[in-house]
């Protein structure tokens, strides 16, 4: 296979891969939305074809959507607007947009798909089904305890707001207003009085693709403030506001020349609202970072509903620290290679195996068994309200890195952390909150000295059953935790085997004794005994070898 058949062949499945989610219908196109900006994982032949489906999926018949014009805003054509184009000027999953003029005034027009609630219908019915299964299926290995049922229920909730044109006009006038002091920013004018579940009239602003590089070029913007303005945007959208667009796909995002580059957002059906005290702890786990106090990291945490303070958190602790140091090593890398400038431009290079390796060799050896036991504890939760959080954020990385390789959101969020931080110490609200902080804790001492007393006499008594022998102390050891794991493992496959081989020997006695049918029976159960004897030794192996990378003799 030469490069250029490879590249061919590559072409011919991105195509194959577009079609048939353009088959599979609006649910599906979302997804492949997503994964049109992630240049720096997809191949470029993928990207170019996904892209197709931000704003150049196949549209409904004309005729079809001028007779939903009428039918919605209850006049002919011709009685609205001053003049309506019949071809559209682009298609996406749940609609397509016409051209018009209204009063002089040069609007666009959003139609929706028809029967578009049906084949929700059909596909979240199916999708209830994936996630019920990935409930079930789902090893949890990672510590992190998801609940997809959950995560699916957020989905069909925004999927099913966004098919209603008036919740879309009432989030584009709420956006807006949130970004009116922001020049950076530009939210099309909504229409009211033409404006239906079905029919969305809003001004037309013109504007390039947030990817189409060479056309911003040629504009003469600068990408590199156009990918840190998209960044501090969604973290004012998130940390501030509490409203966020949940759809930030390149189809939605274009660039105009005012004001030497703006953000021009569209299609506010797909928003995201996060709560106070997730918005609060998000915040904190912001000045967690920049202060490099893992305690106020895990804090915050599970004041989001991310962490639940069960079983080690010693483990967790020291893990949070371990990757606090991890985080600032990785942007004091970054700082030396800018001032050093002999980086060369581009995606960072994929590890190679022998990397890969030696990475997760120091990991290991490093929080090997905090890991360990964080996975047994399961501490962590995925609250379904991230959902959208972690997709805006997944697609804004792609578009990133597509207008500067060395797009990095971490180095472009510190700045906006430290602005917050300072906009806290001189906060009124931090020093009351702080005030408060001081008084619980002044309380609570109070409390306990005038408590101190019978804390001693309770003292006394559990030393008491200590020594009588009414309470145990259960010691934790990984190390034997580990060891038994193995040794479970190991009676196992020796007693798959032990049954293997007794059913082998009877299999074969009545089969030389022409009793075909028990000896037949006997051969399957033995070769579904000998399968788990396979994999028993796999997993022993694997415990072998997780052991060695934790104690560092690999």
């Amino acid at each position: 296979m030469t490069e250029e058949k490879k590249t061919l062949r590559r072409k011919a499945l991105a195509k194959w891969l577009k079609e048939n989610i353009l088959r599979l219908g609006p649910t599906f196109i979302k997804i492949g939305q997503q994964f049109s900006t992630r240049v720096d994982i997809l191949p470029q032949e993928y990207v170019d074809q996904l892209s197709e489906l931000q704003d150049q999926v196949p549209p409904f018949p004309s005729e079809t959507s001028v007779a939903i014009v009428e039918e919605e805003l209850g006049a002919p054509l011709g009685d609205i607007f001053d003049q309506f184009d019949y071809e559209p000027i682009a298609a996406a999953s749940l609609g397509q947009v016409h051209r018009a003029t209204l009063k002089g005034q040069e609007v666009v027009v959003k139609v929706q798909r028809p029967g578009l609630k049906d084949l929700f219908d059909i596909d979240l019915k199916n999708l209830r089904v994936i996630a019920e299964y990935l409930q079930k299926i789902d090893p949890k290995s990672d510590g992190a305890k998801r609940d997809w049922v959950a995560i699916y229920d957020e989905c069909a909730s925004v999927l099913y707001q966004e098919i209603d044109y008036t919740k879309e006009a009432a989030n584009a006038e709420l956006f807006a207003s949130n970004f009116k002091n922001m020049d950076y920013v530009k939210v099309p004018t909504i229409y009211w009085d033409y404006t239906t579940p079905q029919i969305l009239t809003m001004e037309y602003v013109p504007g390039i693709k947030i990817n189409k590089i060479q056309a911003l070029d040629q504009l003469g913007v600068d990408r590199k403030r156009l990918g840190r303005y998209a960044v501090e945007s969604y973290l004012e959208q998130i940390l501030s506001h509490g409203f966020f667009h949940a759809d930030p796909h390149p189809g939605n995002i274009a660039v105009d020349d005012v004001n030497g580059g703006r953000l021009i957002f569209y299609d506010f059906g797909m928003m995201g609202s996060i709560s106070p005290n997730i918005r609060e702890g998000l915040l904190e786990t912001f000045y967690g970072v920049y202060e490099k106090d893992p305690d106020k990291v895990l804090q915050a945490m599970i004041q989001m509903g991310v962490l639940v303070p069960t079983g080690d958190m010693t483990a967790v602790r020291r893990t949070a620290q371990f990757f606090l140091n991890s985080f600032e090593e990785r942007l004091a890398a970054q700082r030396r290679e800018r001032e050093e400038a002999t980086t060369e431009l581009g995606f960072k290079k994929p590890l190679s195996k022998e990397e890969k390796i030696k990475k997760k060799k120091q990991r290991l050896a490093a929080i090997g068994e905090d890991l360990l036991s964080i996975a047994a504890d399961q501490p962590f939760r995925f609250p379904a309200t991230f959902t959208f959080v972690v997709r805006a954020f997944s697609v804004l990385d792609g578009i990133g890195k597509g207008l500067d390789p060395r797009f990095d959101i971490t180095e472009i969020a510190k700045p906006y952390a430290l602005e917050l931080l300072r906009f806290r110490e001189a906060g009124v609200e931090v020093v009351l909150k702080d005030f408060r902080k001081r008084w619980d804790r002044q309380s609570q001492a109070f409390y306990n000295l005038i408590r101190q007393a019978d804390r001693v006499d309770k003292l006394a008594n559990i030393i008491q059953r200590l020594e009588q022998g009414d309470l145990k102390l259960r010691v934790r050891t990984l190390e034997s935790e580990r060891a038994f794991q193995r040794v479970a493992a190991v009676q196992k496959t020796i007693g798959n085997a032990v049954a293997a081989g007794s059913l082998i020997n009877l299999a074969t006695v009545l089969y030389l004794n022409s009793i075909r049918v028990p000896a037949i029976a006997a051969y399957i159960f033995c070769a579904i005994f000998g399968f788990q004897v396979l994999l028993g030794i796999v997993k022993v192996k694997k415990l072998d070898e997780r052991e060695r990378l934790i104690t560092g003799i690999a």
